[in-house]
């Protein structure tokens, strides 16, 4: 038998829990067994102390399996289970076409997605700009739509991984949120518990990064692929720039329209496609439908210029209860703001820099973010059209477009965007991939 208060001393004290003991400690934590504060000191015990790779390997499964795990099997897929996630940003709107993309070229994507907190902005609450498109189906309707369309992106439903939910809302009040370990798990957790037989994790660095520095970002990146390799799920992870938004736009309807404009091909922003092209390539060959990345790519390409993603996409949205012709009428369905207005830079220079976190919080001024988990989001507010690295900018070249419901909105977005933004005499070009990390 073991005790709660044994576990979190000798994590205290540095030495070693077995697998055991965490697998304990986290059913305590699921049915309530483990008090708030026993739970509190846990976190700041691993904060401290880390936790070595067997550790977080067994956290990450002990979570999976607070809950429901998915199991597959009785779909008969003719096709392998397989996902990515992203550790969020500004203007991340890769879900939405790279889950179409991986079902066209014959991959099942049991998306479980978030909401946007803070700066980042939100897979869910990007989907539920669509009329009518469920978020929280049933278990038989998401695997009814994953095997139909080939993917289905939804919300967490509160039999996966339970413990994470207690777990997290713990450390968010006790300032243990910054542990990679405990981040490692939490994220895993959740995806693992979906059943899958690969995952690419896109882990972003930069001004709008959820890790602050290319290290933390690398650290989380090695880890998660060494947590879920440790799990038996093939997993890599790529390292992808944030340092300016990643689409041309940034907001919910916005970014929705993004989406479906680089699935029928009428516009591609070039460092978002790349991005996403290298996720879809990498997770094709971990799912094994391609043999390497250079075929992946092919394949992915055929899918696009094909229709065959755009027509996946359109499908998905129907099957979870969105317009059957949402693709051909987006602009009838999707809101629209009062006010779409250019904002121009007050000085003429290169834009050296841009502060994505800034750009986000903009969008959350405007009302298309949440402050709190607890606040409504307003669909349409947003940017579009928004300026890159490298370019130049002067009095008659917007930074980007304003979606705004009032006056006061635009002209708050307006000041936030222009501080957001440096200009200078010269620019030096970052990647759009980092690097790769792959297993072990």
């Amino acid at each position: 038998m073991f005790l709660p208060q044994e576990i979190i001393r000798k994590k205290r004290n540095g030495e070693p829990l077995s697998e055991q003991e965490i697998r304990f400690f986290v059913e305590g934590i699921t049915n309530g067994n483990v008090s708030e504060g026993q739970i509190a000191a846990f976190a700041m015990a691993i904060y401290f102390n880390d936790m070595p790779m067997d550790e977080r390997i067994a956290l990450t499964k002990a979570m999976r399996d607070s809950g429901m795990v998915l199991n597959w099997d009785a779909h008969n897929f003719d096709g392998p289970v397989i996902d990515k996630h992203s550790t969020g940003g500004v203007g991340d709107v890769v879900s939405l076409m790279m889950g179409p993309m991986i079902a066209a070229c014959g991959g099942f994507v049991p998306m479980i997605s978030g909401r946007g907190l803070g700066h980042t902005g939100g897979t869910l609450d990007k989907l539920e700009a669509i009329p009518g498109y469920n978020i929280t189906p049933t278990n038989e309707v998401f695997g009814k739509v994953v095997k139909e369309a080939g993917v289905a992106i939804i919300g967490q439903t509160g039999d996966l991984a339970p413990a994470d939910k207690r777990f997290y809302a713990i450390r968010d009040v006790t300032a243990t949120v910054e542990s990679i370990a405990a981040i490692t798990a939490s994220i895993l957790s959740k995806k693992l518990a979906c059943g899958l037989e690969a995952l690419v994790m896109d882990v972003k660095v930069g001004s709008g990064a959820f890790m602050p520095t290319y290290e933390a970002s690398k650290d989380l990146a090695q880890s998660i692929v060494d947590v879920a390799n440790g799990a038996g799920v093939r997993t890599s992870a790529l390292l992808t720039d944030m340092n300016q938004t990643l689409a041309s736009s940034a907001g919910n309807a916005v970014e929705v329209r993004e989406a479906v404009r680089y699935l029928t091909g009428e516009y591609r922003n070039p460092r978002l496609h790349e991005v996403t092209m290298a996720l879809a390539a990498e997770l094709l060959v971990l799912g094994k439908l391609a043999a390497d990345t250079a075929e992946a790519r092919t394949k992915l390409q055929h899918a696009l210029d094909s229709g065959k993603a755009a027509e996946v996409f359109a499908k998905m949205v129907a099957g979870l209860g969105g317009p059957a012709d949402f693709i051909g009428k987006m602009d009838i369905y999707m809101p629209q703001a009062e006010i779409i207005r250019p904002v121009y830079a007050e000085d003429s220079g290169i834009v050296t820099a841009m502060d994505t976190r800034a750009m986000g919080m903009a969008v959350v001024g405007l009302g298309g973010g949440r402050r709190l988990p607890t606040d409504g989001i307003d669909y349409a507010v947003g940017m579009t059209n928004i300026i890159s690295l490298g370019e130049t900018v002067d009095s008659a070249t917007p930074i980007a477009m304003v979606h705004a419901r009032n006056e006061a909105q635009f002209l708050e977005a307006e000041a936030a965007l222009r501080q957001a933004i440096s200009l200078g005499d010269a620019y030096q070009a970052t990647p759009d991939v980092y690097e790769t990390i792959r297993g072990r």
